[in-house]
């Protein structure tokens, strides 16, 4: 029974990804479906949750001043490229700021906006770092269950 249930939850995801996945990003980081995002945001959860607490219990926390500095400094240049990127071969470039069909061409711009897209969807998992900093510096009031799902 319960593998029948599975068996067609695995059929389903494949006839979803060859009928409306994208071919151009199949063999990309965490693209071959849901089943990596989701361990992911599973593991993330465990660690922010349980482990990180439990392995810092006994800790002094650690300062991580100018790694913060870094980090954030990173994400900035990050989404200043993504901001940069989606502008001069998106919406300067022929995309609409309305819904539109998704362009799956293999043309340079088409293919750019995919891997800024791809870049967005990656740059999530490494803001898990923000939560794992918070365990590191033993700031569990900025912890809240609100936090924890918004980046799950």
């Amino acid at each position: 029974m319960v593998l029948g249930i599975v068996r067609s939850a695995i059929d389903y995801h494949d006839y979803v990804m060859d009928t409306y996945g994208d071919p151009r990003v199949k063999d990309w980081l965490l693209m071959s479906g849901p089943l990596p995002t989701i361990l992911l945001c599973l593991t993330y959860v465990f660690v922010v949750k349980y482990l990180g607490p439990k392995l810092m219990e006994k800790r002094k926390p650690f300062e991580l001043r100018k790694t913060l500095i870094v980090y954030n400094a990173s994400l900035v240049a990050l989404s200043a490229w993504m901001v940069y990127e989606a502008l001069t071969f998106g919406w300067f470039n022929g995309y609409s700021f309305k819904c539109q069909p998704c362009d799956f061409a293999n043309s340079p711009n088409a293919l750019r906006m995919a891997r800024v897209v791809w870049w967005y969807y990656f740059s999530k998992f490494i803001e898990f770092l923000d939560t794992i900093f918070f365990v590191m510096r033993k700031k569990d009031n900025q912890i809240s269950t609100l936090h924890v799902i918004h980046h799950a």
